[in-house]
């Protein structure tokens, strides 16, 4: 019997489905470049939103901490870019979530496309969906609404002196990250015959993987024009990482 890998191992190996992923825009590239379609209009709306963010952020900022007016300069100024830091990092990690919501709603017919046509090359029949509409409208609206709680999170935990910046970027990158593979393998995994109970069972055997691959898709979406680029892939890496679960799943 092998032994399992370390979570390093297999967090890395969740990276490797997004690169696997990736690899689709050689051997799909039709069905890829669609998906660059709905990615692109829902990434120019949510970029004008976070660029209109950061031009009234110092606006915000001094008309939210006017407490801090009469504390030494110093002092006002760290809490203040501890405060605007906070709200930047919080929008950022919506932003991410709400993309992702987004645009599958957006291009489901593209995507569906794109998983149907990696479980045909990876050696299956393509899979049977009854991914309805208002499902994935109520699965876009439960992903940003739990989007939202991981940015609060992040937002205050940024608020901690000294240590605040990177723990609040390390947990909103894993929230954010473990949303997104959810989210993302849902769909694949729906259409294997799981429900929701049993998604969350096997994303569960292999949490690291599955937040290897999470964490990957974040990082590339924070690059410009990453998560336009990055979406397709992340569709395709998606598909193969839910192949996998359910594949490595024990039997009974």
């Amino acid at each position: 019997m092998s032994a399992s890998p370390t979570p390093v191992a297999a967090f890395l190996r969740g990276a490797g489905d997004l690169l696997r992923g990736f690899g689709y825009w050689r051997r799909l590239p039709r069905a890829m470049a669609l998906g660059l379609i709905p990615a692109a209009i829902v990434g120019v709306v949510l970029l004008g939103a976070i660029i209109g963010l950061i031009a009234a952020l110092p606006g915000l900022i001094d008309a939210w901490t006017g407490f801090a007016d009469g504390w030494a300069e110093w002092a006002a100024t760290v809490f203040r870019f501890a405060v605007g830091a906070a709200l930047l990092g919080g929008a950022i990690v919506l932003a991410v979530v709400s993309f992702t919501a987004l645009t599958l709603v957006v291009g489901d017919p593209f995507y569906e496309r794109i998983w149907r046509a990696v479980e045909a090359d990876l050696g299956d029949a393509a899979a049977e969906s009854d991914y309805g509409f208002w499902r994935s409208i109520g699965d876009a609206v439960s992903l940003v609404a739990r989007g939202l709680l991981a940015a609060i999170i992040a937002g205050l935990l940024g608020l901690i002196p000294v240590v605040g910046g990177v723990l609040g970027a390390v947990t909103g990158a894993c929230l954010t990250g473990w949303l997104l593979a959810d989210e993302l393998t849902s769909r694949a995994l729906t259409a294997r015959g799981q429900d929701a109970a049993t998604r969350r069972r096997l994303r569960g055997t292999q949490r690291a993987r599955v937040l290897g691959f999470g964490v990957a898709t974040q990082l590339c979406f924070l690059v410009p024009l990453g998560a336009v680029i990055a979406m397709p892939a992340a569709v395709a890496g998606s598909t193969v990482l839910a192949r996998e679960l359910v594949g490595s799943a024990p039997r009974g």
